[in-house]
């Protein structure tokens, strides 16, 4: 094979791979919330009143902060452990994300897709926090499948420890969707290699 027949092959190759690429592309987006209660039994915990309150990644990539929004989940039942000295809850449930904007906009929702972890964290003082930890499934903004974890922190309850009900501190959410191009953009940049790839095979492969 001459050079100029393995540097079509690899033309070829590499335009395949570039589209490849491109329709697997990653787009991550950082969700922050602040406040609220976070309550709950043996059934699961529920927050409530929380506020988004700064959004990076989304449109641009320019972080967003202040009154966004709103967060709030309930997770499944809980299947070890105990709601005081932390445990795991089953999958399930439900976790939101929306917007003030636009008259209320959903930016994720989606499911806890495994086990949702309840630590409690003892401080050198002999106090508490408790931080809840869970992968998500579910659809961002505009309909596209995206995964997420969250991360949540409790207020300090002190030397007492959960009994039903916290203020939460803050937390993160960090969604990943596969963002995927218009079909029309895909299909031109498809004919353009293939139609580039077909000038070069007739001029090289036919002589």
């Amino acid at each position: 094979m001459n050079s100029a027949k393995f540097a079509a092959i690899a033309f070829l190759a590499l335009s395949l791979l570039a589209l490849t690429n491109i329709a697997s592309a990653k787009t991550s987006v950082d969700f922050s919330n602040s406040g609220g209660t976070l309550s709950g039994t043996s059934a699961g915990l529920t927050l409530t009143g929380s506020t988004l309150v700064a959004i990076e990644g989304l449109g641009g990539g320019v972080m967003k902060t202040g009154d966004l929004g709103r967060v709030g989940f309930q997770t499944g039942h809980l299947i070890s452990g105990s709601l005081a000295m932390g445990g795991t809850f089953a999958a399930g449930g439900m976790f939101s994300i929306e917007t003030f904007a636009e008259g209320g906009t959903v930016l994720f929702s989606g499911t806890f897709s495994g086990p949702v972890t309840w630590t409690l964290v003892t401080l050198a003082n002999g106090t508490h926090n408790y931080t809840l930890t869970g992968d998500l499934t579910g659809v961002m903004h505009g309909g596209i499948n995206a995964s997420a974890v969250t991360v949540q922190l409790t207020i300090n309850t002190g030397k007492g420890f959960f009994e039903g009900s916290t203020l939460i501190s803050g937390g993160d959410t960090t969604a990943v969707s596969a963002s995927v191009p218009e079909p029309g953009s895909l299909a031109m940049l498809a004919t353009g290699s293939l139609s580039l790839f077909g000038v070069m095979r007739r001029k090289l492969f036919q002589r």
